[in-house]
């Protein structure tokens, strides 16, 4: 089956040349056109689609060739774009910036699979004719991709866009003047998420004003053909346990495609802030990562992190990533030592230095009655923090690309509960080992 969703991608030439204010800008642009968006990311990101989600009020989808595979990839795409009228993908990085130095997991690759038509976002505040040069670069590095437009970031002048449409070497779809007042704040794991800053729907004004958006839409509707993957029939599904999602100010990085896939292995999703909230109702538990150094005082001060503890103690299945595993541990220390549920046997510390940041993969040993079994794993790392363990730990992942907990060690287990630094991009085999654990607790409770 052939599919045509209008679709483009906005690249860059670099991090930093103002591609998310841009897509988002754009976003912001269709939809006040009418025009049903739906926004993607690609690579790991969690905080972006933060942005297209509040702008394009459809769920933002990352889109991660290492993580997804191609035919992932594909998967994902055609089945969130139902109903669309148009796909805007957020490139990240540079264009053709992959792991490893090669084109895996890069913008380039997902516009490859996705035979999407590429507008690259070129940063010209301190250069004129010179840009053209980088323009050429990238046109010809890679034939298969199609740049088919340029946005001029950071015009100075009406001079200085003279200066540069003197010469025209691919077609000029938006000068956007330099801006200033009007950024989006950043921290130390990336921009201020949407609930913190609507700042990013602001720029649908500067794109309407600055961009050539009937062309950008001509040519997201005229990307070629695009086979669509085979499906996976979607089987029905009892609901056979509930599983408790952490989502508040603290712990706020999920992929929704993880969530999706444990509703289709059985579980009913029940959200709370366990910095306001009681536990919930629920066999399970996830706690996502986020920004628990934040709000360390209320996280201390919350009878949530006690009862989770108790459950804990009686064997429920609790999974945690990077701020859930800080959060799991005895305490975290950021200005002074805070205490946390006291479930797994370490203490965490926030450090002014970046730890870790890159792909990971690896795999569940199987410990002999560990609800995760010996799936595979796959995902990322990004923390400036680190976790000391006691020194009879123990791990349940080994990691064949990526730091871990402690020396391509991860997967810290007490009881059934299991903290990582990885933020996984889940299997359909770890989420039928979650939810199976979690409907035998629900059993035998």
């Amino acid at each position: 089956m052939q599919v045509t969703i209008p679709r483009i991608v906005i690249a860059g030439t670099h991090s930093g040349c103002g591609k998310t204010t841009i897509a988002s800008g754009l976003m912001a642009a269709l939809t006040e056109r009418g025009l049903r968006v739906q926004p993607f990311k690609t690579g790991p990101d969690f905080i972006d689609p933060t942005h297209h989600t509040a702008i394009c009020r459809r769920v933002s989808r990352n889109l991660d060739s290492f993580m997804m595979g191609e035919t992932g990839v594909q998967r994902t795409f055609a089945s969130s774009s139902g109903g669309a009228d148009i796909a805007v993908i957020e490139g990240a990085m540079g264009l053709f910036d992959g792991i490893d130095g090669t084109d895996i997991a890069s913008t380039a690759h997902v516009a490859r699979i996705l035979h999407a038509p590429v507008i690259l976002v070129v940063d010209a505040s301190a250069a004129s004719r010179s840009v053209h040069a980088v323009i050429q670069g990238f046109q010809n590095f890679d034939p298969r991709i199609r740049i088919a437009g340029i946005i001029f970031n950071r015009i100075a002048t009406g001079k200085h866009r003279d200066m540069i449409a003197a010469e025209q070497f691919v077609p000029a779809l938006g000068w956007i003047p330099r801006q200033r007042g009007n950024e989006v704040k950043s921290r130390h794991l990336g921009l201020f998420m949407a609930h913190e800053s609507g700042a990013m729907g602001t720029f649908g004004q500067i794109i309407r004003e600055s961009c050539d958006i009937d062309t950008i839409l001509d040519i997201a509707r005229n990307a070629p053909f695009q086979t669509d993957p085979p499906s996976k029939k979607a089987p029905t599904v009892n609901r056979r346990a509930v599983i408790g999602v952490a989502r508040d100010d603290a712990f706020c990085f999920y992929y929704q495609d993880n969530l999706d896939r444990l509703v289709r292995a059985g579980a009913e999703i029940r959200f709370f802030s366990p910095l306001q909230d009681p536990m919930p109702e629920a066999d399970a538990l996830y706690i996502g990562g986020g920004y628990p150094e934040l709000h360390a005082q209320k996280l201390e001060d919350s009878r949530c992190r006690h009862s989770i503890q108790e459950m804990a103690d009686k064997g429920m299945p609790i999974y945690g990533e990077c701020g859930g595993l800080m959060y799991l541990c005895r305490s975290v220390a950021v200005d002074r030592e805070y205490k946390m549920a006291g479930v797994l046997p370490a203490g965490a510390e926030m450090t002014k230095t970046i730890q870790a940041l890159g792909y990971v993969n690896g795999k569940y040993q199987g410990r002999p009655g560990l609800w995760a079994g010996a799936a595979s794993l796959r995902g990322h790392e990004f923390h400036y923090s680190r976790v000391e363990c006691d020194p009879d730990a123990r791990f349940t992942i080994r990691l064949a690309r990526g730091n871990g907990i402690q020396n391509g060690k991860d997967g810290l287990f007490e009881k059934n509960t299991i903290g990582t630094y990885t933020h996984a991009y889940f299997s359909d085999t770890f989420c039928r080992h979650f939810v199976t654990a979690a409907a035998d607790f629900r059993r035998n409770r």
